[in-house]
């Protein structure tokens, strides 16, 4: 993601946009935006597309409304809505050279950035990621930074009514914005962001946060986030950070979406087969995906990529399930997956010859300290493969 950017200027004193962010720019927001968008072309649709396009796919209006509580997308009285909830979004990676943006009334979308489009779909932590890097650079080209790390610094009362104000002026003077109330509206997707990156309070109501800005609060399905014990202090432990869906529909998309997108990695770059070597996984695919932690007993980590993992038929309902029997776990096999997706996540982070980067190495212990009941794996040095291997043997 820094060397695409890095490949961009966005001085907003250039290009005159005003709307390189806007309002439904949440990470929660964008990340579905890119999956809708992603599905949409690998089920045929055409380049260039329009955002009605996007969320008149049958994809986007099956899980829009129960995901984010939107009303149908067929309802003319609807359009202005979802045109703003995907079109934002749209421009928003446009700016930022991921998709191509041309022509008005209607503006034609194209993918510009096929690989970065996938990664930011993937999960709502890598639209984050990739929100704080393009913020950030943003604000960087465009003589910015200065004024939000001079906040950061201070975090007072003062200095984010400074802050907010020059941010305004800024807009005011550069773009077609042309009043504080809309620059307003902007700035909270543009502080907030960095203000959960960096552990630094931000804004909530238009005054200085009073605690630091969390994860759940830069959300736009904010409601369906726990936010009532996150925020008390500075160290946060790691699972205040990953936000667990309370909705039952974005729980099943979001375990959909993980379970797809491993299955897509591993028909690209495996050739669909088993990330296990066995006799059951001789001339067969690995049509199967298999939580290793099951998703009956670990909610919390049922659509983390990192707990899935690729088998055939014969491997999940022979091995994994004895007997075919999903209620059941075999522990001797589950080590044998944790082995086997230990070396496959390893070979896509260490070993890497160019495939895309599925995995995270953080979010993988975060897996195996849910999955085994210990803090043994969150105090690994990043991409300790050996040390992740011996953990898992200590615990079976």
């Amino acid at each position: 993601m820094e060397r695409l950017l890095s490949e961009h200027t966005f001085d907003i004193r250039v290009s005159g946009n005003g709307r390189w962010i806007d309002q439904k720019c949440a990470l929660d927001a964008v990340c579905f935006v890119a999956d809708c968008i992603v599905t949409y072309i690998q089920d045929g649709g055409k380049q260039p597309f329009q955002s009605l396009d996007i969320w008149h796919s049958e994809y986007a209006k099956k899980n829009v409304q129960h995901i984010f509580g939107k009303p149908d997308p067929t309802i003319k009285s609807t359009l202005d809505e979802y045109n703003k909830f995907y079109r934002q979004p749209m421009k928003m990676l446009a700016a930022a050279g991921v998709l191509h943006e041309k022509g008005k009334n209607p503006i034609q979308f194209s993918i510009a950035q096929m690989e970065l489009l996938e990664y930011i779909a993937q999960r709502e932590r890598n639209s984050f990621d990739f929100l704080c890097l393009y913020i950030e650079k943003t604000l960087k080209d465009s003589g910015l930074w200065f004024s939000f790390e001079t906040f950061f610094e201070l975090e007072t009362q003062d200095a984010l009514t400074d802050l907010k104000k020059k941010f305004s002026d800024f807009c005011i003077r550069y773009t077609p914005i042309n009043t504080y109330v809309e620059s307003n509206r902007i700035f909270i997707k543009v502080l907030n962001p960095l203000a959960c990156k960096y552990k630094r309070h931000g804004t909530e109501r238009g005054r200085l946060s009073k605690l630091i800005i969390t994860y759940d609060k830069i959300m736009y399905n904010q409601t369906n986030w726990r936010d009532d014990h996150v925020g008390k202090n500075k160290n946060i432990a790691r699972s205040d950070y990953i936000a667990s869906p309370v909705n039952d529909d974005m729980y099943e998309y979001r375990v959909r979406r993980a379970e797809k997108y491993l299955r897509q990695f591993n028909a690209k770059y495996n050739a669909s087969r088993s990330e296990v070597v066995d006799n059951l996984s001789r001339r067969s695919k690995a049509t199967h995906i298999h939580h290793i932690f099951p998703r009956s007993q670990f909610r919390e980590i049922a659509d983390f990529i990192e707990n899935l993992i690729a088998l055939t038929s014969g491997q999940h309902l022979q091995k994994a399930h004895p007997d075919g029997n999903t209620s059941i776990i075999n522990k001797e096999y589950q080590y044998v997956c944790l082995v086997s997706k230990t070396n496959s996540i390893k070979r896509n982070l260490v070993e890497n010859h160019g495939e895309t980067i599925l995995y995270k190495y953080e979010d993988f212990m975060y897996v195996l300290d849910v999955g085994l009941s210990t803090d043994y794996f969150s105090s690994l040095h990043e991409h300790d493969f050996n040390s992740v291997l011996t953990g898992i043997d200590k615990y079976y």
